[in-house]
């Protein structure tokens, strides 16, 4: 009998121990980013995937640095509400979020030549589909199930 509980309370906590698993990143309460890192390190992304000029370089970290600050304060202010929010209050968020990225959209327009904002949709499309790779629950490129 006490072999039986001893190996029952040993796979009880072993499992427990599994499916507690690393930190889960930039979500956890953990340091984050300045609105000025984030823009940075994604005007650099776009740098080396579209070959900005420095002019380019410079509008961009602008661009960025405004939707980084702007993000964070949104994020802020949903944190507190998220759970009290209506249908209609979620309706006209979705509805605010996504005008304000066909704005940015535009501006990006206006900041990339032709080529560069092609590329630049083709690379948002296909992170649409596919999403980020190795994220949980998710295949990664080439690997079965």
């Amino acid at each position: 009998m006490k072999k039986v509980l001893i190996a029952m309370f040993t796979i009880a906590s072993l499992t427990a121990m599994a499916q507690e698993g690393p930190e889960r990143g930039p979500r956890d309460e953990g340091e984050r980013l300045t609105p000025e890192q984030m823009a940075t390190l994604q005007t650099k992304k776009m740098t080396l995937a579209l070959d900005l000029s420095s002019g380019q370089q410079k509008q961009l970290q602008e661009f960025h640095l405004e939707n980084a600050k702007l993000r964070k304060e949104k994020m802020d202010a949903m944190k507190e509400k998220r759970k009290d929010l209506t249908s209609e209050e979620r309706f006209a968020h979705q509805s605010e979020r996504l005008d304000h990225m066909i704005a940015q959209k535009e501006k990006l327009k206006q900041i990339l030549n032709e080529d560069q904002f092609t590329k630049w949709e083709k690379e948002m499309s296909h992170r649409h589909h596919h999403g980020k790779k190795g994220h949980k629950g998710q295949k990664k490129q080439g690997e079965k199930r």
